[in-house]
């Protein structure tokens, strides 16, 4: 009965499933383990949900853009439109409409055409900044997991060969099948780390370049927008 008890306990010491060598664990490594898991699931929480508003709004602007060109009078398309509140584009066109509406009545030479024109540029430029910073939101994380959990994968595979030393020196058994189960559960720390880092850098980096490439598009609006602007007051003979 003893001899089958010790093939039970040996054959659960040795059992490889990422199950068992978690529950195997120390508490440190438990721990290691548990928190990348965390900033895992955060991690493509944030990713899902930046992707997902950023094609919103991308398509958003698509046709915030072709209804723009195809208004007859911006004024017109000022009254009429409908700020949803979470679209850049409108965010962006209905600052630099307000500031025109308040100052183009205390233009009355070409110099404070050109102050105005400044002047309605500058606010749309500081909504830009606004609404860029509220699409950033949350990607520092994505940074500090990418840069990071290399390390605290590392930490937990350092701790967990350190344990696996100790059982070495109390068992005085160096056999492999006495030390696998301790190694696996070190490089598994390891190889958890970089599953963690490796979707948040890529979304990191993909996010970033897709967030530049919206803004310069507004940079973009905001010079045209200024151009019509420019165009109104040299009409209207102000």
């Amino acid at each position: 009965m003893n001899g089958m008890e010790e093939v039970i306990t040996t054959a659960a010491t040795n059992d490889m499933s990422l199950v068992s060598l978690f529950m195997q664990a120390s508490f440190a490594v438990k721990f290691v383990i548990i928190l990348l898991l965390g900033c895992s699931f955060w991690s493509w929480t944030i990713i899902f949900a930046k992707f997902a508003f950023l094609r919103k709004i991308k398509a958003r602007a698509d046709k915030f853009e072709e209804a723009f060109w195809n208004c007859g009078s911006i004024d017109t398309f000022f009254d009429n439109i409908n700020n949803k509140g979470d679209d850049p584009y409108v965010s962006v066109f209905i600052s630099g409409m307000q500031e025109w509406r308040k100052t183009k009545s205390k233009v009355k030479t070409a110099i404070g055409s050109i102050s105005l024109n400044e002047r309605i540029a500058r606010m749309m430029r500081v909504t830009i900044g606004r609404e860029i910073e509220y699409l950033e939101q949350y990607l520092g994380f994505l940074a500090t997991v990418g840069s990071t959990s290399p390390f605290v994968g590392l930490f937990g595979t350092v701790w967990g060969i350190i344990n696996c030393f100790e059982s070495i020196k109390f068992d005085q058994n160096t056999s492999l099948v006495s030390v696998a189960p301790g190694i696996a559960e070190a490089l598994f720390a390891t190889a958890l780390g970089l599953v963690v880092t490796i979707p948040a850098v890529v979304a990191y980096n993909k996010l970033s370049s897709e967030i530049n490439r919206y803004q310069n598009r507004l940079e973009s609006f905001v010079d045209e927008f200024s151009s019509i602007i420019a165009r109104q007051v040299e009409d209207s003979g102000v």
